[in-house]
């Protein structure tokens, strides 16, 4: 009897074939799995240049004496609000009833004034629509300001709101004598009035400023002129001395002052991006930690009698007065430019360019790159640092050559293993 070696040889065989191609594809998955290939996207990108402060708001300020005659304050300006010479800031109330009857002649003139709108103004559809994009403008206005803490802004633009709606109510009646109204309360008006006199006094401006309800007793004891020669020593120890008031004060003039302590290297070198900004045609910045959302642009005004290695140094702005009337003691940056260049990580950047000599040995340059994916290769493109961040650098292109110049957009490699300009790697 014969026996089939031949179906046992072809098993044998298939076995082999089928351990081949598993130790094949098992290979091939952990070359891929340990593969240290890793590449990110480099993009332009822009770091500020900045300098952290912590100071006071400066300006030339005059405190509203106190009224000793007694009675009941009632302010009638605005913070950061105009006021010329002569102007009311305040008005002194006899008592309770003198107070109660100004509120009610207030309430009766914002009724006068919206009848006679409504009077002089048919609400035609044209109108309706311009009084709802006021109305939806200072909603938003309210919001911001609320969101911002700027109360009084806040209570200013909810007045203007509630006579917005008032109008946009009273517009819309129809059978209505506004005339006989407005004779009614020209006449309550008129008796309130009468009742009115000798029960109120004003305080008025004594010059022309900016109103703020705020004293906080450094008006006088920081001023412009104070600043000039002041020492780090005499800036450490500022404490409120001044005279506080109810009615408020008065923020004379168009100019405002900055004042903190810098080292003096840090003076030199703000000179310096002072100086180079001004030869472009720009400035300085401050921007304040809160009360302001804007950056206000300033000039270094001064810098005083260095102290163990540090100095005043005082920025002056001519901007912007009325936003600041509220603030005093402030963190802020300065700043002086900023950075602009290409982004890469910090682990991608080389101190070396690597190729593969002729002896298939690996042959190394001292410069200053990184390695990009170009088509399947790794190409070396030489960078100069501009900025180096916690975990970035900003970089520019030095070479030469259009096709070794790094540009945003190119794929950077992170790691590779056995590096080099030229390897194939896909």
């Amino acid at each position: 009897m014969k026996k089939n070696s031949g179906g046992l040889g072809t098993r044998l065989l298939m076995a082999v074939l089928f351990l081949g191609v598993t130790a094949y594809f098992a290979l091939e998955a952990f070359q891929y799995l340990d593969d240290p290939l890793s590449i990110t996207l480099a993009y332009r990108y822009q770091v500020e240049n900045t300098l952290e402060l912590s100071g006071y708001v400066v300006r030339t300020e005059r405190v509203l004496p106190d009224d000793d005659a007694g009675g009941l304050l009632r302010i009638q300006r605005g913070e950061g609000e105009r006021v010329a010479a002569g102007g009311v800031v305040a008005a002194v109330y006899a008592g309770q009833e003198s107070l109660g009857r100004q509120m009610e002649m207030d309430a009766l003139e914002s009724r006068v004034e919206q009848l006679e709108y409504a009077k002089n103004l048919s609400l035609e559809l044209e109108t309706s629509r311009k009084l709802d994009a006021q109305i939806a403008q200072n909603l938003l206005e309210y919001r911001q300001y609320l969101t911002a803490d700027r109360l009084y802004d806040a209570q200013s633009t909810s007045l203007e709101l509630r006579a917005l709606v008032l109008k946009r109510d009273f517009g819309s009646l129809e059978g209505v004598d506004l005339d006989l109204q407005l004779q009614e309360l020209g006449a309550q008006l008129l008796a309130l009035r009468s009742q009115a006199e000798g029960t109120v006094r004003r305080i008025t401006a004594p010059e022309s400023g900016l109103y703020s309800a705020e004293t906080d007793g450094y008006e006088s004891v920081l001023t412009p002129e104070t600043l000039k020669d002041m020492t780090p020593s005499q800036f450490a120890a500022l404490s409120p001395e001044g005279a506080m008031s109810q009615v408020g004060k008065l923020v004379l003039g168009d100019e405002w002052y900055y004042a903190a302590v810098i080292s003096a290297n840090e003076a030199s070198f703000l000179q310096e991006q002072e100086a180079a900004l001004r030869r472009e045609k720009e400035t300085l910045h401050l921007r304040f930690a809160s009360g302001v959302n804007r950056d206000l642009p300033v000039t270094l005004e001064s810098l005083g009698p260095r102290e163990n290695g540090r100095v005043v140094a005082v920025f002056r702005g001519k901007t912007y007065l009325q936003d600041l009337t509220l603030l005093r003691q402030q963190r802020a940056e300065v700043l002086y430019g900023a950075t602009a260049g290409i982004r890469v990580p910090k682990e991608s950047l080389r101190a070396e360019r690597a190729v593969l000599g002729e002896n298939g040995n690996l042959q190394t340059e001292n410069v200053s790159g990184v390695y990009c994916m170009v088509g399947r290769s790794a190409r070396f493109k030489p960078v100069e640092v501009l900025y180096s961040g916690d975990s970035f650098v900003l970089v520019r292109s030095t070479a030469e050559k259009e096709d070794d110049r790094l540009r945003p957009g190119e794929e950077i490699i992170l790691s590779a293993r056995g590096l080099y300009d030229g390897k194939v790697l896909r």
